[in-house]
Order: structure tokens, then C-alpha cells, then sequence
């Protein structure tokens, strides 16, 4: 593949309502798009990196700064056979796997569109639909809570995932569970909790919930392994696991039952379909996480959904429940059974919003492979 020029753009976007994690409220996103030009056809790619590094250590301006110094020019120079091959170009950069996925998930783009497939059919997907649910984070009352869970459902969504922290878990847990003593529903601490809360956390059981997500701390899978002894509740670990190795230890030292698969805190797709593939082969379902993506990110989180461990119901949800106005075409619906539809149309299967994306652009550099020679 011969690269001609890679452009980086910051967009700015707001929620269309606040979402609140126990780390933090999110009400604007300042959002790094990458756009790569090759022999005529154009990938995207989005780095899902927040503005702070809150869930991660890097951040948008982190990214900006590796992607456009390390990274672009290595790539660019490079002319890479796949996606695949990006792994080997960027190996001389430690870390910065959001930055990383950016640019490799751009190329796959390209790649699918230069085939004349789907993107879903070249990470090798087999799912006509995937099977959604929602994230709803803290609110600000019981009742605003109650309410969002009622629209969610009346949605179609056939998971409900609630973000929980110290004060925010069991007497919520409690009053849905009583009006809804039936849905599939499971919580996400973002690594809220000590292993001194185990006790509490024990205490989760009496819900039912499908899983909970990262209690303990992010980069952790030995008290992972030591809580899991003491629940029914599977654990999911989502920050912990970065890679295909963090996905044999945490299966070996029994730390998961489940395993939620971020395109981007991975490095991008090779990483994911990596890790995929091993939680496939030890018996570990997996879905996909979200991290508030455009309908870029959204349609790469679509494609890697298709891929067939991907049992459980994940977070790619509908544009509209984070945007006014997405940058694709069309935006991301959800059926009233609470599916997406895989797109069967060459590449990403959303056509981008040019003309927006440059009405949304605050800071935009462009590396071109000419000027590298």
C-alpha cells in the first residue's frame, strides 16, 4: 500500500448529554481523527484517547504528538503490505497503543476498500448483526437513573451497564433490580474499589448481574484473581488487559471470566483479533467496549464486533445517544431488537461527513510521504 499523506485533525464535538464514570463527568469531547490517503482511496482511523489521562495514561495531546513525530512518518515511509504489518512498524514506540490504533485502523480501512470487501469480512467477522447494549453512567439522582433505563430499554438494548463506584452500587443495584428483576444487567467500577472492599463487592452476588467490570485496579490481575475466588459474579477485566499476553495471564491466573475488548486501549485491530482469538480458544466470551467514539470509532467497534466470540452484548451503541449530529452517513441505528446491522459494503460501510468534520476542526497537520523521501 502506497501512502500519500496522513492528516490529523482535532474535532470538538459536545455530548448530548453529560456521562459521568468514577472517575470523572464528560461533557465535550475533543476528539483526534486520522485521515490516510493511499493510491486513491481514503481510511480513517480514530484515537479514542481522552482529554485527560484519567482512563489511560495517554491523552489527545499525548497522541497528537507521538502520531505526528514517531509514528505517521514511520508509517508513511514504510508503504505496508496490510494492517497487519503496522505491529512491526511501530515497534520501536513503546506503549501509546490509542495512538497506534489510530493509524492501523486507518490502514485496514483502506485496505478493505482497496479489496472491494466489507471491513468486517477482512477481520475475518462472521455476523450479519451484533447484539447491543447501553453504558449509563452516575447520575444525578435514583430517578434520573430510572428514567434513562426505561428509555433504554423501551430502546430495544438487550444489556443495561451501569457505572458504579463507592456510594453509587448497592442501593442502586437494589431499586432496578426490584422494578426490573429480569434484565440482563451488569456494572462497571473503572477500578473504583480496594480489596479491602471485598466484602462489599461480595455483596454484588445477591443481584445477579452478568459481570462486573474492573473492580480493582487498572493494571491489575493478581487481586483480580483473589476476588474472583470469592464471588459468584464473573469478573471483567477491561483496563487490565492490553494485549494478547495480559489476556493469557489474567485467563491463566483465573482473574476473568469475561474479557471486554477496546479496539483502542489494544493498539488497534491486529491486537484485538489477537486477543479475541486466545479468549476464544480458553473458552472466555468477550464483547466490545465503548469509549465514546464518533461514528468513526463506532463503525471499526461494528466490524470487530462481528468477529464470532463477541457473544455478549457491548457498548456500540446508537449516534444519537451521544451526538446531535454524528460525522458519518448513515448515523449508527439500533432495531428494536436491539441489533445493529454489519454493513456488507466495501470498507468502513458508513460514508464520512467531509464538509462537517472540516466545520469541526480546530487543529489539523498533515504528513506527507513525499516530503519524507
Amino acid at each position: 500500500m502506497k501512502i500519500d499523506s496522513i492528516t490529523l485533525r482535532e474535532v470538538r464535538m459536545p455530548l448530548v448529554k453529560p456521562f459521568e464514570t468514577s472517575f470523572g463527568k464528560t461533557t465535550n469531547r475533543r476528539i483526534l481523527l486520522v485521515e490516510l490517503k493511499a493510491e486513491g482511496y481514503t481510511g480513517w482511523g480514530e484515537c479514542v484517547a481522552g482529554e485527560h489521562p484519567f482512563f489511560s495514561d495517554e491523552t489527545i495531546d499525548t497522541a497528537w504528538l507521538v502520531i505526528s513525530q514517531e509514528l505517521a512518518p514511520a508509517l508513511a515511509a514504510a508503504d505496508p503490505e496490510h494492517g497487519g504489518k503496522c505491529h512491526q512498524i511501530f515497534g520501536n514506540v513503546r506503549g501509546h497503543r490509542m495512538a497506534k490504533a489510530a493509524l492501523e485502523n486507518a490502514v485496514w480501512d483502506a485496505e478493505a476498500q482497496m479489496k472491494e470487501i466489507p471491513l468486517s469480512v477482512l477481520l475475518g467477522g462472521v455476523r450479519e448483526t451484533i447484539p447491543c447494549g447501553v453504558s449509563i453512567g452516575i447520575q444525578p439522582t435514583l430517578e434520573d437513573l430510572m428514567r434513562e433505563i426505561e428509555q433504554s430499554l423501551a430502546a430495544g438494548y438487550q444489556r443495561i451497564k451501569l457505572k458504579c463506584k463507592p456510594g453509587w452500587d448497592v442501593k442502586v443495584f437494589e431499586a432496578v433490580r426490584n422494578r426490573w428483576p429480569d434484565i440482563l444487567l451488569s456494572c462497571d467500577a473503572n477500578s473504583a474499589y480496594r480489596l479491602r472492599d471485598s466484602d462489599h463487592i461480595a455483596s454484588f452476588d445477591q443481584f445477579r448481574l452478568l459481570m462486573i467490570e474492573q473492580p480493582l485496579w487498572s493494571d491489575d490481575f493478581y487481586f483480580h484473581s483473589m476476588l474472583q475466588k470469592r464471588l459468584e459474579t464473573p469478573i471483567c477485566l477491561d483496563e487490565s488487559i492490553r494485549n494478547r499476553r495480559d489476556a493469557l495471564a489474567a485467563i491463566d491466573m483465573e482473574s476473568c471470566q469475561i474479557i471486554n475488548i477496546k479496539n483502542g486501549r489494544v493498539g488497534g485491530f491486529s491486537e484485538a483479533i489477537a486477543v479475541h482469538n486466545v479468549a476464544q480458544e480458553r473458552g472466555i466470551p468477550v464483547w466490545c467496549g465503548g469509549m465514546l467514539e464518533t461514528g468513526i470509532g463506532r463503525a471499526h467497534n461494528i466490524a470487530l464486533s462481528s468477529l464470532e466470540n463477541f457473544t455478549l452484548p457491548g457498548d456500540v451503541s446508537a449516534s444519537s445517544r451521544y451526538w446531535a449530529e454524528d460525522i458519518i452517513e448513515p448515523a449508527v441505528t439500533v432495531n428494536a431488537q436491539g441489533e445493529i446491522a454489519v454493513p456488507d459494503v466495501a470498507g468502513r460501510g458508513y460514508e464520512v461527513r467531509a464538509d462537517l468534520i472540516e466545520q469541526l476542526t480546530v487543529r489539523k497537520e498533515e504528513i506527507r510521504a513525499l516530503a519524507l523521501a
